[in-house]
């Protein structure tokens, strides 16, 4: 993959036991303003990127890149040394982490 492969999206995501206690924090707390609200999930905008927490405990932070071909990507992050951490084709989501502990979504743009 070369470098004009691909680029980030303003999405980072974390999990979290508890998304209505993770809200008070980040919205009485911080002040962030709430974008998004779903049972499982919410977004909230933070000004350089958006914030989403979701239920779970694991991955996180989860950034977000978009690539052109997504199988093509897919298939040279794994033989780079990649790891698939998550993967639902529902949703769509594929999450990995990289060699050095950067775990990301990737997205076909």
């Amino acid at each position: 993959m070369n470098r004009s492969a691909c680029r980030s999206t303003r999405d980072v995501m974390i999990k979290v036991p508890d998304v209505d206690r993770a809200l008070q924090f980040y919205t009485g707390v911080l002040g962030l303003t709430l974008t998004d609200r779903e049972p499982a999930y919410a977004g909230l905008e933070t000004g350089a990127f958006k914030l989403y927490i979701e239920q779970g405990t694991e991955p996180g932070p989860v950034f977000e890149f978009l690539v052109p071909d997504l199988e093509t990507a897919r298939r040279r992050l794994l033989e780079a040394g990649c790891r698939v951490v998550e993967e639902d084709p529902k949703v769509p989501r594929i999450y990995l982490r990289d060699p050095y502990g950067l775990t990301f979504n990737l997205a076909q743009r």
